[in-house]
């Protein structure tokens, strides 16, 4: 489920609560991650008595199967003591499942492309360190590529300008760490024909090319987990996908979702598991690699 906010009280009718906890969570029950607040590295400030309600709007939300209260302290005249509610809501997914020896073509109409920008998202959890989340190439070996690489999300844009200098010609946009967790990362991608917004979860960078370039003009193809014949000039080593993509939109385009009507445009090397929607109070599906 989506969680979106939590609260605690202390024992009913006693000396007992928690006067700080570490809020973990988790898809599997096995890899747990901590929720850290944006104005706080450490964990939440608990209750002072037995009867009051501390509750805390979680900004942003987080979507999880499991939670775990840790407490760091309590009360001193007292021992560990708390009542516990979680607020969250309906939350609907579509997710698909690359085994690394797979990928997802999804070939456009030109008309349906934007004159603007390109917008890209999706969600991604994986255990490797590295694959290639999704490519899209043109001319002259111009080409836009999201790729792990030991851990780290690395956006390659290469204009297919041999005579702009460096970094207008090739550009590397680099985010996150330690991204083979387990756990859920959000991506955004907004491309314009000289500039370039890269978001992984809640951080971002943004490149602004001074040449010639057009990031844009590119073939009207993309392929998500790999690259379908290795690429026609592709020249770094390629390790295609191992793991789940949730929400996979391009320009608004839900990708899974025509994957799964086995249309035209999609060409279908993967296989797509069907997310339902969670009840509230109850966990969603998930996709394991």
């Amino acid at each position: 489920m989506e969680v979106t906010a939590v609260a605690t009280q202390g024992g009913y009718g006693s000396s007992d609560w928690v006067t700080s906890y570490v809020l973990m969570f988790s898809d599997s029950g096995r890899n747990w991650k901590q929720y850290r607040r944006e104005e706080s590295i450490s964990g939440f400030p608990g209750n002072t008595n037995a009867d009051s309600v501390m509750h805390y709007q979680l900004q942003p939300p987080l979507e999880a199967r499991f939670l775990r209260f840790l407490p760091l302290a309590w009360s001193p005249k007292g021992r560990i003591g708390m009542r516990i509610e979680v607020y969250g809501c309906t939350y609907r997914s579509e997710m698909v499942n690359f085994d690394g020896k797979s990928s997802l073509l999804y070939t456009f109409n030109r008309k349906s492309v934007s004159p603007a920008k390109d917008v890209i998202s999706l969600k991604f959890k994986t255990r490797k360190t590295d694959g290639i989340l999704l490519h899209r190439e043109g001319q002259n070996s111009k080409h836009v590529t999201l790729q792990l690489v030991r851990g780290k999300l690395i956006l390659l844009l290469n204009s297919g300008c041999a005579n702009l200098p460096s970094p207008d010609a090739h550009a590397t946009l680099t985010l996150g760490s330690l991204l083979d967790d387990e756990h859920w990362h959000s991506v955004l991608i907004e491309l314009g024909n000289t500039h370039v917004h890269f978001t992984l979860d809640r951080h971002s960078q943004h490149f602004q090319a001074e040449g010639k370039c057009d990031y844009l003009d590119l073939d009207y193809k993309i392929s998500f987990g790999g690259i379908p014949g290795h690429g026609k000039s592709v020249a770094f080593p390629q390790k295609d996908f191992h793991g789940c993509f949730e929400n996979l939109y391009y320009n608004g385009v839900d990708i899974i979702d025509l994957s799964k009507k086995h249309t035209t445009q999609i060409l279908v090397t993967v296989r797509v598991l069907h997310a339902r929607s969670a009840e509230q109070g109850t966990a969603i599906t998930l996709c394991h690699s």
